[in-house]
């Protein structure tokens, strides 16, 4: 009767409308006595520094004052990459607004709604409702008809497409929303569309002929006391070119004192007829949108006079209907579309104004949103004909589990949904893939508000180095720029007090900036020069900063001697010359490489080829504290001196890579003599009784060099077959019975190492590179064991599907939600396409 779009595909993440999760959690967690005396001072410092952003009027980039608890309601977000995202919860409900760069509103907007009117033959209205089992609203739209009966009703998300399921028994109607989102891998133009579409087929199982009305409603701002501020207008438009016309209406209105258009559309076909309402009052009983509707399923054909601009303290909506005839037995299809159009941005200082990435094909004058409408409604056919050809051949592959496929779909998410902006690059060379692909940034984390935070982004940057390579090899160009770079601000960092640079030469940043750094009265920080003011605390980043501009936004640790950022930085180049392919690439990545890795040689304390970690809190593990020779940056080190070697031979400096492939091999018999037990590298080399500790990310370089390719015995092969098992042994197993991933670390006698908070965590993105590693080496059960804990224990467990959180406890919290590393689980996919490579050859 209808096309298998239609309906809820065979994998996916699936829940009734009114689920209910058997378990609760929340970051409201307490450090054991025995991990409070080292954090002392860092609180001590980091209240100060907290109620100076406050006094100030910003929030802190890490606020643990006002962790998030989670909402158990979302489902796929709205929207391409690098435009702002729209939340949408599963129940139906559109919230979590990502309108502003970087930066996030957590509302849930009763008026942004779907509604269904239906009437018999004799055009007597026989069901009418609105079309989410999220609840009525606490005030307004009293006149509407809410509640729907969540256990009639069903979602899939399958990103970046979700199903709705509606079903009306006593009508014998189904009702199928699909959502669709332009996010399209090696499609650079589509993905970065603000928009998506909403396809909703209409089954009548009945006998009788039946009149379908789905009505979209939606209204100004972002559910923020910022809608209330007037100067709001809309007006209806159409366009049509090439067969496909389009009716909907725009409203005009700003965030920020950033202008922005949203604009709803429902698209012309055969038997379908539109109609449009340009405003009504979102908090009023919302009679002007039900009762046309009831009486005749159709939006009054006589609305009220043109719209003005609100006044202070207004708000405004608007509607557009598609009414379908469907005779029994048959289905019918009405589309409508969401878009949005914000083409110049501006972060919270205000210092510079940037072009988002799509105006590069859409105006730039804010008139682009009936234009992006009928770009959706007349391309979203083809957008899932790619998805499909994307996803199919993952989807149909029997040996993968069905869990699996969903996870690695939905961690997408955060692609669009994590802070993405993605905007037009000017300036650059005609060879830097920047003035082609733009400039991309996404957040940390929902929380953690650091853009391309890049200890974190060398796990998730799988997901764009397999899917947007070009967005992998500009986001490496910004951090090439970045490494000659020296900021001499000096400030007091919060977990010691040391004063430091801001930014040392020749060295990778932690991150690329704060989008939310404004100006405030003035505060003290250090300069080369001795003190001054600048408005800002001493561990805060000065005033009127901007993304790109002033580095190292995170201000608890210094970052100038991390062990592990210059590492991953040459990881990174040497993983994307081996999957793109780009030795232009490469020899412009190059002189950064061996800028970083000259500074990193430094940190050879005594000369026998293996790096030392410093005792402090100096790698992505930034509480879980390292001394001497370790486990995790000693393998991230012979990895990196291994790919030194490999990228020196292809751009021609034989001298180079000798050099550093005898510093490797004096680095292997190091790491060989002070870190193997004969089971499993130890941790570290401090000589205390936690330096035996099972690290899972232990094998982390020889991860990096599997996923490059690298056949290559770096890590000797029963080393890494034997601390594989130790781990799954006791970080998985016997930790919470395998059914929560693996425990950060263990200890030897199957107890959890609860040092340090992070010690006892679960990462789930570290779970997602430790089961890539196993299935590098033929592990694949346990793989797939270890990674299906943490996804079945986030998105069916505790629901906190698409805001995947860094960290998980044994029980009752979690830390940080929306986070950036669980997009490694696509180095589970690559390695799992490495693996059938050769037999498929």
């Amino acid at each position: 009767m209808s096309g298998d779009k239609n309906f809820i595909p065979e994998y996916g993440w699936k829940v009734k409308l009114n689920h209910v999760f058997p378990e609760r959690r929340d970051q409201n967690f307490f450090p054991k006595l025995k991990q409070i005396p080292p954090l002392l001072p860092l609180a001590f410092r980091y209240v100060r520094y907290m109620v100076s952003s406050y006094r100030h009027g910003r929030q802190p980039n890490m606020d643990y004052a006002k962790m998030l608890t989670g909402k158990q309601i979302y489902g796929a977000p709205v929207g391409g990459i690098g435009g702002g995202t729209i939340g949408r919860g599963f129940r139906g409900e559109f919230c979590r607004f990502h309108m502003r760069p970087g930066l996030y509103e957590y509302h849930t907007v009763p008026a942004d709604q779907f509604i269904v009117s239906i009437q018999n033959c004799e055009r007597d209205t026989v069901y009418q409702r609105v079309l989410s089992a999220h609840g009525k609203p606490r005030h307004g739209l009293s006149s509407w008809a809410w509640g729907f009966d969540g256990s009639d009703g069903q979602y899939c998300a399958l990103y970046p497409r979700a199903w709705t399921v509606f079903d009306i028994p006593e009508l014998s109607v189904r009702l199928v929303c699909r959502q669709v989102s332009p996010v399209i891998p090696h499609n650079y133009k589509d993905s970065c569309v603000p928009g998506a579409a909403f396809v909703w087929t209409v089954e009548n199982n009945g006998d009788d002929k039946l009149s379908v009305s789905i009505t979209m409603t939606f209204k100004n701002g972002t559910g923020s006391k910022e809608d209330r501020s007037g100067g709001c207008w809309s007006e209806l438009f159409e366009r049509e070119d090439a067969g496909v016309k389009v009716s909907g209406v725009q409203m005009h209105h700003s965030l920020n004192k950033m202008p922005y258009t949203y604009a709803i559309a429902a698209v012309h076909q055969e038997d379908v007829s539109v109609s449009r309402l340009t405003h009504f009052d979102p908090c009023g009983k919302g009679k002007e949108v039900w009762e046309p509707l009831l009486r005749g399923g159709e939006l009054d054909s006589n609305p009220p006079p043109a719209s003005h601009k609100t006044r202070n303290g207004e708000q405004l909506a608007c509607a557009v209907c598609a009414r379908l005839v469907v005779a029994g037995g048959t289905a019918g299809r009405a589309t409508f579309s969401l878009v949005w159009d914000m083409p110049v941005v501006q972060f919270s200082g205000k210092k510079h104004s940037y072009l988002r990435y799509y105006t590069k094909w859409f105006p730039k004058d804010g008139t682009a949103a009936p234009g992006l409408s009928h770009y959706v409604l007349a391309n979203h056919d083809r957008w899932e004909s790619e998805i499909d050809a994307w996803q199919q051949p993952i989807l149909r592959d029997p040996e993968l589990p069905d869990w699996y496929k969903s996870a690695l779909f939905n961690e997408l998410y955060f692609i669009a949904d994590g802070g993405s902006v993605w905007l037009l690059a000017e300036g650059l060379g005609p060879t830097d893939p920047r003035s082609e692909y733009g400039r991309f940034m996404y957040l940390e984390g929902h929380e953690y508000r650091m853009i391309n935070t890049y200890d974190v982004h060398f796990y998730a940057s799988f997901a764009l180095a397999m899917l947007w390579p070009q967005l992998q090899l500009c986001l490496q160009r910004d951090f090439c720029d970045a490494v000659p770079r020296e900021i001499a601000t000096r400030r007091s960092h919060l977990y010691n007090g040391k004063v430091a640079f801001r930014k040392v030469k020749n060295s990778i940043p932690h991150d690329l900036g704060d989008p939310d750094v404004r100006a405030g009265p003035a505060s003290c920080a250090m300069q080369a020069g001795g003190w001054r003011t600048n408005g800002a605390t001493a561990a805060d980043p000065v005033a009127d900063e901007e993304p790109l501009e002033l580095l190292n936004a995170y201000g608890i640790h210094d970052v100038a001697d991390w062990r592990d950022l210059n590492l991953k930085f040459v990881l990174q180049c040497f993983r994307d010359q081996q999957l793109t392919g780009d030795e232009a690439h490469l020899r412009a990545v190059w002189p950064s490489a061996r800028a970083v890795m000259e500074r990193a040689l430094e940190w050879d304390q005594d000369g026998d080829g293996l790096v030392e970690n410093s005792g402090t809190p100096d790698q992505t593990y930034d509480s879980w504290v390292m001394r001497g020779p370790s486990a995790y940056c000693g393998g991230l080190w012979l990895a990196a001196l291994f790919s030194m070697g490999k990228m020196a031979d292809k751009v021609g400096e034989t001298g180079v890579a000798a050099r550093y492939r005898a510093i490797l091999v004096k680095a292997k018999q190091a790491l060989q003599e002070k870190l193997w037990n004969g089971s499993y590298y130890n941790f570290d080399c401090s000589g205390t009784s936690r330096s035996n500790t099972i690290m899972a990310d232990q094998l982390c370089g020889h991860w990096y060099l599997r996923a490059s390719g690298v056949s290559d015995q770096v890590f000797p092969a029963e080393n890494v077959k034997s601390a594989l098992d130790t781990i799954y042994t006791h970080n998985v197993l016997k930790f919470r019975n395998g059914t929560l991933g693996a425990v950060n670390g263990m200890r030897p006698d199957g107890r959890v190492d609860d040092i340090t908070i992070q010690s006892e965590e679960v990462w789930v993105g570290v779970v997602y590179a430790l089961a890539a590693t196993m299935i590098h080496e033929g592990m694949l059960e346990q793989a797939f064991k270890t990674a299906g804990g943490v996804y079945h224990t986030v998105y069916h467990r505790i629901g906190l599907g698409f805001q995947t959180p860094e960290a998980l406890f044994a029980e009752k919290h979690y830390r940080s939600i929306g986070y950036m590393r669980p997009l490694s689980i696509w180095a589970m996919q690559l390695a799992w396409e490495q693996r059938k490579r050769p037999a498929a050859s």
